[in-house]
């Protein structure tokens, strides 16, 4: 039970401290308005570095349902702990987010954006365009999950694979360049997590004015990054043949 408990405090962690930026960039009357997307990469790169190095000796932070697809598709996790692990990376995320949401309360109540709220708790494309978007999102994800298994000490070969704490700064230094690179199009979910357990909880708190949750847009930040993670465990297979 530990490993999923380590997976979900990690989660969290990631959620609030990158959520707890965009909060302090767009909701009304913060200290952070010129935080900018700068600040936005550069944050939730610090919350990956803190969420990885907390929960990475216990569960090996794969803090990301497509993480989880790819090291079991490459042969590097087992499946039979994907269903939990998947259900601790949401509610961590859902809590994570649900402390943002009491940090910022009163902000909430000054804000009369929607869109800004639910900026706060899930992503949103810069320009609408499903095909692309779901592009953009599967890319973002490879590059991450590529990226991890090589981080993570991947060898060719049948052994599991895992990050440790040390290799916190190298993950998040991956999901900062991936922010700063491609982030722009849809705000680089790259987790479906990320977005999917934070919507549900916008679509669920009582804030005033929060207009809808945008279900329609929903399926592309959970959809893509599992296919680019998938891709990318393909990609790694292929290469040890």
């Amino acid at each position: 039970m530990f490993i999923y408990l380590f997976e979900f405090i990690g989660t969290a962690l990631l959620i609030l401290i990158g959520n707890g930026v965009v909060a302090n960039l767009v909701l009304k009357e913060t200290k952070g308005p010129d935080t900018g997307w700068t600040g936005i990469s550069l944050a939730w790169g610090i919350a990956v570095f803190i969420g990885v190095y907390v929960s990475a000796d216990v569960s090996s932070a794969h803090l990301n349902p497509a993480v989880t697809l790819a090291l079991a598709t490459a042969g590097k996790f087992s499946w039979g702990l994907v269903p939990g692990y998947m259900l601790a990376q949401i509610l961590g995320a859902m809590m994570g987010n649900f402390m943002v949401w009491l940090s910022y309360k009163k902000h909430y109540d000054a804000t009369e954006d929607q869109g800004a709220i639910l900026a706060t708790f899930c992503t949103g494309p810069a320009i609408r365009s499903p095909f692309w978007n779901f592009v953009t999102e599967a890319i973002g994800t490879f590059t991450l999950v590529f990226g991890v298994f090589f981080i993570a000490g991947g060898s060719f070969g049948g052994e599991a694979i895992s990050l440790g704490s040390l290799d916190a700064l190298p993950v998040a230094l991956l999901v900062m360049g991936i922010g700063f690179g491609i982030g722009g199009p849809t705000g680089y979910a790259i987790n479906p997590a990320r977005d999917f357990g934070p919507r549900l909880l916008h679509s669920i708190l009582p804030i005033k004015g929060k207009g809808n949750s945008d279900w329609g847009y929903a399926w592309i930040p959970i959809v893509a990054p599992l296919f680019g993670a998938f891709v990318a465990a393909l990609a790694y297979l292929a290469l040890s043949i």
